[in-house]
């Protein structure tokens, strides 16, 4: 017995039996404050809370494969018993996350970045083992809900094809539960959860190495978003947790791979095809309507951003001014870049500005920047930043009576965005598969993307070809159209 475990086990000894439990999946000690009945009853409330607080994505083939192969998972897990739900979530950010007794999520951002039925079999395997392990109620007895929902605001994750940031996506969420499951469990219990999906999909007939290419796909997102923007971060999970080498999990498929009796039967994809072809990438036109409450487009400069609700907008051809009277206001202009600056000297040495105040970097949607507080000559506080938006520098100043308006102001500015194509005219980019052909090359597909950034890399991303190469004849691949 490990001396951690030793210990727990001396703790339980001196708790009451409620405080004490046989985790399910592992079969060791687990410090719990809750029995199974509260369990289900908290994963129940939890659920109506997401989907009260989130876009739900309406394709009923789609959710009717994926609730398929995640109940075939299920079936094989250590808690089979629980009554599954699985939801597919309106959203170009690549996450998933789970609740208690058996809720399992997954946006739509994450699925077009899958390339077969046992990938997709691996994301949701995952987030069963944290069902099967009860890794939120643990987290819950260790009181680390609370300090999950104070700290949410900083994951940050920038997709080509349009998502923004996982931090707003999840204090957007009423459940705390949800929080977490987003926010991820530490790398302790993600390593465990790998361990047992892995576990799960070779007993449903899937090869377990799809774990390990899950990981090499997304850490490839990564690696790209750390090229553009200087920032890795997303996916609690199969994403963030692992490099694409962690020994430690690979000796743990590696041991799920030896166990007897279980071939591996399930390697036709017609079916994950069929289910994923037409999936929207990037905004839908569901999420654009809920997004459209305030949001201004400048066509001529190609950017958009959400002000403050019954924030007026005026403009000129360069600039843009919103304002609402008594209580503040938000300037934007375009500089031309002349020199290769970080945002932060940018402020300091072609806008003046020595004492910025509560100074924070900015990483969105694959831009970069810089923001603070500057105290004016009349004794206010004025708000600034600056965004790169290719050879432009855009620079933001904004007024505010109240730090509860600042707040709206410094929402605004991370809403900043390039305008994707299509958008505003409620059409869809949507994934559609073909056979590559004999002289198939992603720099020349690309030219006819729908994607707006990075075409040709987001789409070697999409098929898990990045950096380079090109498919073999008769390989399907993903197109957005």
């Amino acid at each position: 017995m490990t001396r951690p475990l030793a210990l727990l086990t001396l703790l339980c000894l001196a708790l009451t039996t409620a405080g004490c439990a046989v985790n399910p999946a592992t079969g060791g000690a687990n410090l719990v404050l809750m029995t199974e009945n509260k369990e289900k009853e908290i994963g129940r409330e939890e659920h109506e809370k997401v989907l009260a607080s989130m876009p739900i994505y309406k394709d009923d083939v789609l959710q009717a494969y994926v609730e398929r192969v995640g109940n075939d998972i299920a079936a094989v897990s250590h808690r089979p018993d629980l009554d599954y739900t699985f939801t597919i979530i309106d959203n170009p950010e690549i996450n998933a996350f789970a609740l208690p007794a058996g809720y399992v999520y997954v946006n739509r951002g994450l699925l077009t970045f899958m390339n077969s039925e046992a990938e997709l079999a691996a994301v949701l395997a995952h987030e069963i083992g944290h069902i099967t392990a009860r890794h939120a109620v643990q987290q819950q007895a260790r009181g680390g809900l609370a300090k999950t929902a104070s700290t949410v605001g900083g994951i940050v994750t920038a997709v080509a094809t349009g998502s923004g940031y996982v931090g707003s996506q999840i204090s957007d969420i009423a459940s705390i539960w949800a929080q977490s499951g987003l926010s991820g469990f530490g790398r302790e219990d993600e390593l465990e959860a790998d361990s047992l999906g892995a576990e799960y999909i070779v007993n449903a007939g899937y090869d377990p190495a799809a774990m390990i290419e899950v990981i090499t796909v997304l850490k490839n997102q990564e690696d790209f978003n750390r090229k553009v923007a200087g920032t890795g971060g997303g996916y609690h999970g199969l994403f963030a947790t692992h490099p694409r080498n962690d020994k430690r999990l690979q000796e743990a498929i590696e041991d799920v791979a030896t166990l007897g009796g279980n071939a591996i039967t399930r390697t036709d994809n017609t079916e994950f095809r069929t289910a994923l072809d037409g999936l929207v990438v990037g905004q839908s036109a569901q999420s654009q309507r809920s997004d459209e409450r305030n949001r201004y487009y400048q066509s001529l400069l190609g950017y958009t951003l959400v002000f403050p609700p019954e924030w007026t907008v005026a403009e000129t051809t360069t600039t843009a001014t919103g304002s609402l009277e008594g209580a503040g206001s938000l300037r934007i202009e375009a500089q031309q870049l002349q020199d290769n600056l970080d945002p932060r000297l940018f402020i300091k040495e072609k806008l003046g500005i020595e004492n910025l105040q509560q100074s924070e970097p900015l990483e969105q949607f694959r831009l970069v920047g810089h923001t603070g507080l500057v105290q004016t000559a009349e004794g206010t506080r004025e708000r600034v930043a600056v965004i790169y938006l290719g050879r432009r520098a855009m620079i933001f100043r904004g007024q505010a009576s109240s730090d509860e308006v600042d707040a709206e102001i410094l929402a605004s500015i991370r809403s900043f965005r390039a305008i994707q194509r299509g958008e505003g005219a409620g059409v869809e980019a949507k994934i559609r598969f073909v056979q590559a052909s004999e002289f198939f090359d992603f720099k020349i597909v690309a030219q006819q993307s729908r994607i707006a950034n990075y075409p040709e890399e987001t789409l070697r991303l999409l098929n898990n070809y990045y950096p380079s190469g090109n498919p073999a004849p008769g390989t399907w691949i993903k197109l957005v159209e």
